[in-house]
């Protein structure tokens, strides 16, 4: 959840991995984080300008980062390429993801990149939960049912990581996840301290203003008071059978404590993957495979037909030309047969053929003494329309 110190702890897994000279990848999917306290390798920041999504979509904040993501997630694949080429030589990739948990865990771009993920490496999600403030069991339980929604969703191993234990020990947390019994006393003790602290506001109100008031939180009529204690203890009794497969552990981002467990913890998780959830993401690798595997059969058919399309309209602008050749060759045709028919008739009419010679000088003096340049091409024109003005008194 936002402000329990996660890119804090990232900065930490950082210095820890490049202390132990294990070889690690660092990728950075927060596109608002102002200042990366780590290296990373690849960050989104570099892509997607998070404010110029803000101003170009007129967004606000959570929106931006979502919108930023999702254009990441589109480009993902050249992500996974990388990584994938340089995986022989690593032995953790570390992904920052955004504070907001509905960004990332409920977004499409956030399935997509898990997804990517967990189909090529054995995957592993870390919770991060701010131990100070889940002191409050309310707040724990609230911590508990993102976890669960979580781990519902992305149906990967999970780690919850109890962070700043510098500030306050995650005893109490490992306590009320393996005994139900003190986490209902720690909640009817926290009823206890409102009901005293609703007594102590109402007396001192009623001092200063003159009449009892109540806070907002607490100013509720007692069947709302006993549905909400009614609801919280089925909650926590249904969590009851989720922690089973929880594994937490204490680490602390400023000091380093816990980092050895919480690497162990990882370890351990990658191997439940291997164990029970690689057979069903094969399974849905496979499936992806066979549906991608048909989408390029499709779009190679598609393509074809319009390589076909493309080919028949050639075809016909080829027949057309070819048409064109016949028209001008039924042209020469009708221009050998005119020609003919001149000669025969000249052949049968001397005075006739002889009006026509004369004629043709007649023109050709006439476009020589106007200066015409074309006397030589008119001469075959001529002669056909001679002997065309020959046959007319035929």
């Amino acid at each position: 959840m936002a402000g329990s110190g996660k890119t804090t702890l990232m900065q930490r897994l950082h210095a820890h991995l490049h202390e132990q000279r294990s070889p690690y990848y660092l990728i950075n999917l927060d596109p608002a984080v102002l200042d990366t306290p780590f290296g990373a390798n690849i960050d989104i920041k570099d892509t997607v300008n998070y404010h110029e999504v803000m101003k170009q979509y007129q967004l606000g904040p959570n929106g931006g980062i979502l919108t930023a993501l999702n254009l990441f997630a589109t480009r993902f694949e050249q992500v996974m390429t990388l990584v994938e080429a340089r995986a022989p030589s690593l032995k953790y990739v570390v992904l920052d993801t955004p504070g907001q948990i509905e960004i990332f865990t409920w977004s499409a771009s956030g399935q997509i990149i898990a997804e990517s993920l967990a189909s090529s490496f054995p995957t592993v999600i870390v919770y991060v939960v701010d131990t100070p403030r889940s002191q409050n069991p309310v707040t724990f339980m609230s911590n508990m049912l993102y976890a669960c929604s979580i781990l519902y969703k992305m149906k990967l191993p999970l780690v919850l990581a109890f962070n700043k234990t510098d500030v306050a020990p995650h005893d109490f947390a490992t306590k009320w996840m393996s005994d139900f019994e003190s986490f209902q006393e720690a909640l009817q003790s926290e009823r206890s301290s409102a009901a005293q602290f609703a007594a102590q506001f109402s007396h001192d109100s009623e001092a200063i203003f003159g009449r009892a008031l109540l806070p907002p939180s607490l100013n509720a009529s007692p069947p709302r008071r006993r549905y909400m204690g009614t609801l919280a203890h089925s909650m926590a009794l249904m969590l009851e059978e989720f922690y089973k497969s929880l594994t937490a552990v204490g680490v602390s981002a400023l000091t380093g404590d816990g980092m050895e467990d919480f690497f162990k913890a990882v370890d351990a998780a990658a191997v439940e993957y291997e164990t029970g959830y690689a057979a069903e993401l094969a399974a849905k690798r496979a499936e992806r495979d066979v549906a991608e595997a048909k989408e390029r059969e499709a779009s190679r058919k598609a393509f074809e037909a319009d390589t076909l399309v493309a080919a028949g309209a050639s075809v016909v602008v080829d027949s057309r030309r070819n048409g064109n050749d016949g028209e001008e060759d039924g042209e020469e045709e009708e221009s050998a047969a005119y020609n003919a028919e001149d000669e025969r008739y000249a052949m049968e009419n001397p005075s006739a053929a002889e009006d026509a010679r004369e004629y043709d000088a007649l023109m050709q003096s006439l476009r020589a003494g106007a200066g015409g340049s074309s006397a030589g091409g008119s001469s075959t024109g001529g002669g056909r329309g001679a002997g065309r003005g020959a046959g007319a008194p035929r």
